[in-house]
C-alpha cells in the first residue's frame, strides 16, 4: 500500500525508550512501515530505537498510534517522544546500523524462554533445527547472559565468534521471517554445539548424542553438570532419593531446598497445588522458579525439600531444557552450579575444577556467558507475583528514579543477597543477583559486577552508595573507591527500596523487618518503624521498633537460634532464663554453661543488644522445639511459619509502649510469655505459631494506627513469610490504612542496592550541595 503521489508529505523523527532492543522492534517497525507505505529507516541508539519516517500525515499519525498499541510482546515503552522535520524525499524503508553515540539509556531485556515457535522447530523432525539445543528468535533466547555492550548487535555479544551461515543470513535479512534481525540466529551448520564430557574433562560425545547420553546418565542416578543459559546447573533425577542425597552431600548443602525443573506445564499439577496465577508465572518468558504447595503423594525425594510443605518448581527455559527433560522424562533437581555460598560457574574449564568433587558428567557447549545469571525466584501473593531473587529472566532490573541524581551513582548493596544497582540518566539499573560476599570467589563476581555494570551503560560513576555497616564486603569496597561515598542505613535503604517498587513519592511509613542491619544507635535493628520524609532533613527517621533484647554470641545467633531463645528468656525473667523448661529441655548447652551465658547477658559481654524481627522469630521456633540451630539462616523462622495451622484465628497480646521521645515500641514480652503458657497447657505448636504470628500482625497494624500515616510500606527479608505478611495487609486494611509491599524488587537484601540509589537521589534533592 503506497500514499498517492499528490498527497502532501510530511516528516517525524520519533525516539523510542524502553525495552526495545533484542525484542524484535526494529523489524516490527519495518514492517509496520512498509504496511502504510512510509519511507526512512528505524536504527538502534543508545538511548533506544529512532525511526526517520516520511509520508502522508494520516499515516504518520497511524503509524505513532500502533508503535505503542501493536508492540513485539516483550518490548516495554516507557516513552515515544515526536519532533516534526522537513522532508527530503527519503525512499523506501531501511533498517540502519546502530548508532552508537550518546548517553547509554536503553534497557538491556533480560532473557526470555523459549517461544512456541522454536519449540515446534526443535521438536520437528522435518525442520532443519530438529532437536538443536540453541534455536532462538527475535521473540525469544538469550539476551543479557550474551550482551557485551550497547547497541544490541551480535558483534556485541558472545555469538560474534559464530558466523552465520547462509540460510541463517537470509532469515536474518528478510523482513518475513521472525528472524529478522535477530542477533543470537544460529543453526546446527554454524552455531554453537554441545558436548559431553567425562569426569577428567575428555569429550565422549557431540551434538544431540551428548544430550542423549547425558539423559541416560541421569536415568541410572549420575549427576550431571549442565552448562545452561547463564552458568552452571547440578542436575539428578528428583525421585532419586540416593542420588538427591549424594548431591547435597558433595555440594556441601545439608537442608537448603533443591528446585525442580519440569519436562513440562501438565507435569505442574503431579507436584503442587497450583492457582491460575502460580500457572501462568511458571509458564511466563522469564520462568523462574515458583514456589508453590506441596501435594500430598508428589513423587519427589523428601530430601529435595525437607521439612518443607512448598517446592520451587521451574519450566525449561532454553531449547536444552526442553531436549534434556524430554529425554530423561520425570522432574529434575536443577540446582546452582556451584560448592554452597559460592557462585554459580560460568565457563566449562572452571567447572571441571570447581564442580569436580560433585559432577559425574559434564554437559558443556561452546557459547561464552557473558556473565553469571542464576535462576530468579517468586511467589504468588495476593494474585500477584513477588520475586525473592531477580536473575534470569528479570535481570537486568530498570526503574524511573524519581526527580533522579544528576551525578551517576553505583550503589553496592549489602553483604548478603548481594545485588548492584547503577543510577544514570534518572534510571536505576538492578544487576542479577550476586550472593553473599563471605567467600573469596564471591567476592570476586561483585568486583567484576560492578565494573561490568558501568561499563555496559558506559557510565563512570560519580558517587559510591553503600550500607552504613562499617564490615561489610561491600561498603569496604565503597571505601576503597576514589569516590565521595553515602552511606545508606540498612533499613532505609529497604524502605526506599519498597517505595521505588511502587514508584511511590512523598511521606511514608516502613515496616522494615529482617535479620539485623547497623542502626544509628549502633545496635543491631532489625524491627524499625522507619517514616520517609523528603520534606524534612534528613529525610526519614526510626519512629518505633521492637522491644530489644540480648544476643548472647552475637552473630552465631543466626546458625543458633537457641542463643536468641535465652536473650529472649532473659529479657522476660532475668537469671531464671536457663530454668524455663523450654529451653532446658533444647538439651544444646550443659547448665553450668547456661548459667555462664546468663551471667554474660546481665554484664552486657559479648551479648549486643538488637531489635531484630528475624532474631525474634528464630528464639520462638527454638522454644516450640522447632529447631534450636540451623543449617543456614532463617532456618528455624522458616520452620515456624511452615507449622503454623491453617484455620487457626486469633492473636496473642502485643503491648505497644512509649519512649520518652515519642518512638512506639512493640513489646512482645506478654506475647511471648502467652505462648509459653498455652504451650505449658498442652495448645498444639500448630495454634501457638498462628496466634504467634497473629499476634505480631496485629501489633503492626496498630503501631502504624498510632505513628498515623496512611500509607504502610511492608519490606525486609521477615516479609517473605506468606502468613506474617497476608495477616498484616489484613490488619492494616482493617483499620482503614493502605499497606504496600514488594513485587518486582525483592523484598530480602537483594533490594537493598536499588533501595541505596533512591535515597541517595532522594538526598541529593534536598541537599544540592552534595551534588
Amino acid at each position: 500500500m503506497t500514499a498517492p503521489d499528490s498527497a502532501p508529505l510530511a516528516r517525524l523523527v520519533v525516539e523510542v525508550r524502553g525495552a526495545v532492543q533484542g525484542v524484535g522492534f526494529r523489524p516490527f517497525v519495518y514492517r509496520l512501515a512498509t504496511e502504510l507505505g512510509l519511507a526512512g529507516f528505524v536504527q538502534n541508539g543508545p538511548e533506544g530505537v529512532v525511526l526517520d519516517v516520511e509520508g502522508a500525515p494520516e499515516r504518520l499519525a497511524d503509524l505513532v498510534r500502533r508503535l505503542a498499541e501493536e508492540a513485539p510482546p516483550h518490548a516495554e515503552l516507557t516513552s515515544v517522544t515526536q519532533a516534526s522535520a522537513v522532508p527530503v524525499g527519503q525512499r523506501g524503508f531501511v533498517i540502519r546500523p546502530s548508532a552508537r553515540a550518546g548517553d547509554k539509556r536503553v534497557r538491556v531485556v533480560p532473557d526470555l524462554a523459549t517461544c512456541a515457535a522454536c519449540l515446534a522447530e526443535v521438536r520437528s523432525p522435518s525442520d532443519r533445527r530438529h532437536r538443536y539445543a540453541f534455536t532462538n528468535c527475535t521473540h525469544c533466547g538469550p539476551r543479557f547472559s550474551i550482551v557485551e555492550r550497547l547497541p544490541y548487535d551480535r558483534a556485541g555479544t558472545t555469538m560474534r565468534r559464530f558466523e552465520m551461515c547462509a540460510a541463517c543470513r537470509a532469515e536474518y535479512a528478510s523482513p518475513a521471517d521472525r528472524r529478522f534481525h535477530a542477533q543470537p540466529n544460529a543453526c546446527p551448520q554454524c552455531g554453537p554445539e554441545l558436548e559431553l564430557w567425562d569426569g577428567a574433562g575428555r569429550p565422549t560425545a557431540r551434538a544431540y548424542a551428548a544430550l542423549e547420553a547425558a539423559a541416560v546418565a541421569l536415568g541410572a542416578g549420575a549427576i550431571v553438570a549442565l552448562k545452561g543459559l547463564g552458568g552452571f546447573q547440578l542436575l539428578v533425577r528428583a525421585e532419586d532419593a540416593e542420588a538427591v542425597r549424594r548431591l547435597r552431600a558433595r555440594k556441601q548443602r545439608e537442608d537448603k531446598p533443591f528446585a525442580l525443573l519440569l519436562p513440562t506445564l501438565e507435569a505442574l499439577a503431579a507436584l503442587g497445588a497450583c492457582s491460575a496465577e502460580e500457572r501462568a508465572l511458571v509458564a511466563s518468558a522469564a520462568a523462574p522458579i515458583v514456589l508453590l504447595a506441596r501435594r500430598s503423594g508428589a513423587k519427589v525425594a523428601e530430601e529435595v525439600a525437607p521439612g518443607n510443605p512448598w517446592l520451587g518448581v521451574m519450566l525449561p527455559s532454553t531449547p536444552l531444557h526442553h531436549l534434556l527433560c524430554g529425554a530423561v522424562g520425570v522432574p529434575l533437581v536443577a540446582t546452582s552450579g556451584n560448592v554452597s555460598d559460592e557462585p554459580i560457574c560460568i565457563d566449562e574449564h572452571e567447572a571441571l575444577a570447581r564442580l569436580g568433587a560433585i559432577a559425574d558428567l559434564y554437559l558443556v557447549h561452546d557459547r561464552p556467558i557473558a556473565r553469571p545469571v542464576d535462576d530468579s525466584v517468586a511467589r504468588v501473593v495476593g494474585g500477584r507475583p513477588m520475586l525473592l531473587r531477580r536473575a534470569r529472566g528479570y535481570a537486568p532490573f530498570s526503574v524511573a528514579l524519581p526527580a533522579g541524581s544528576p551525578e551517576p551513582v553505583l550503589a553496592l548493596g549489602a553483604h548478603l543477597k548481594n545485588t548492584l544497582a547503577l543510577g544514570a540518566h534518572g534510571q536505576a539499573f538492578g544487576s542479577q543477583h550476586v550472593g553473599d560476599l563471605d567467600g573469596v570467589r564471591a567476592r570476586a563476581v561483585f568486583a567484576a559486577t560492578a565494573r561490568d555494570l558501568p561499563a555496559l551503560y558506559e557510565v563512570v560513576p560519580a558517587r559510591v552508595a553503600c550500607d552504613a555497616h562499617p564490615d561489610y564486603h561491600s561498603t569496604r569496597c565503597a571505601e576503597e573507591m576514589a569516590l565521595p561515598v553515602t552511606r545508606v542505613q540498612h533499613h532505609h535503604a529497604h524502605v526506599r527500596a519498597c517505595m521505588l517498587d511502587h514508584e511511590l513519592e512523598g511521606r511514608v511509613l516502613g515496616v522494615a523487618w529482617d535479620g539485623t542491619g547497623l542502626g544509628d544507635d549502633g545496635t543491631s535493628w532489625g524491627g524499625e518503624l522507619i517514616l520517609v520524609d523528603d520534606a524534612h532533613a534528613p529525610g526519614w527517621r526510626r519512629v518505633g521498633h521492637l522491644a530489644t533484647f540480648r544476643l548472647p554470641g552475637g552473630d552465631a545467633a543466626a546458625r543458633q537460634p537457641w542463643r536468641s531463645a535465652l536473650g529472649v528468656l532473659y529479657e522476660l525473667g532475668g537469671a531464671g532464663a536457663c530454668e524455663e523448661p523450654a529451653f532446658a529441655s533444647l538439651g544444646v548447652v550443659t547448665p553450668a554453661a547456661a548459667r555462664l551465658l546468663v551471667d554474660a547477658l546481665g554484664r552486657g559481654l559479648h551479648a549486643p543488644l538488637t531489635s531484630s524481627a528475624g532474631r525474634l522469630f528464630d528464639a520462638v521456633a527454638a522454644l516450640l522445639g522447632l529447631g534450636a540451630t540451623a543449617s543456614f539462616e532463617g532456618q528455624a523462622a522458616m520452620r515456624l511459619e511452615f507449622a503454623v495451622a491453617p484455620g487457626v484465628e486469633g492473636a496473642y497480646p502485643m503491648e505497644l509502649g512509649l519512649e520518652p521521645d515519642g518512638r512506639v515500641v512493640l513489646d512482645w514480652r506478654s506475647l511471648v510469655r502467652t505462648l509459653l503458657e498455652e504451650r505449658r497447657a498442652g495448645v498444639p505448636i500448630g495454634a501457638v505459631a498462628a496466634r504467634f504470628h497473629g499476634g505480631l500482625a496485629e501489633g503492626i497494624a496498630r503501631a502504624a494506627e498510632r505513628v498515623g500515616e496512611e500509607r504502610v510500606l511492608l519490606t525486609g527479608g521477615c516479609f517473605q513469610n506468606v502468613c506474617l505478611l497476608e495477616r498484616t495487609l489484613v490488619a492494616l486494611r482493617a483499620r482503614g490504612l493502605r499497606p504496600y509491599h514488594h513485587a518486582r524488587i525483592p523484598p530480602n537484601d537483594g533490594g537493598i542496592a536499588l533501595g541505596q540509589l533512591a535515597a541517595v537521589a532522594a538526598a541529593l534533592r534536598a541537599q544540592p550541595s552534595w551534588r
